[in-house]
């Protein structure tokens, strides 16, 4: 049996998103597949390497929210996961709003 490792439950979540290099602003469109308070995973064919910082902008149901982030994993060509770093208290409310109610959250 494997150890759970994550510091919080992760929920399905499909949402437009855009990320953003911090060092090279390169923007890139993808869609995430799940969602926790830590962080989410992007599904992507080319990912950014391990340890890339970025911001992003997650767009679902006429709500956006708004977080830096760091690449945690790196799965060419599957996606990567995201782990949130400064989230602004009122973004913080978007995001628990969406985990709240997950079964709105799959589009």
């Amino acid at each position: 049996m494997q150890t759970e490792l994550r510091r919080s439950p992760r929920v399905p979540f499909i949402a437009a998103v855009e990320v953003i290099d911090v060092d090279t602003e390169v923007r890139l469109s993808a869609r995430t597949g799940d969602l926790s308070s830590h962080g989410c995973y992007v599904d992507m064919v080319n990912p950014l390497p391990l340890g890339s910082a970025v911001r992003i902008e997650i767009a679902h149901a006429d709500r956006k929210f708004g977080a830096t982030a760091g690449v945690i994993y790196s799965q060419t060509p599957l996606g990567m996961g995201l782990e949130f770093r400064d989230v602004d208290p009122g973004q913080r409310v978007t995001l628990e709003e969406w985990l709240s109610d997950p079964e709105r959250a799959v589009a």
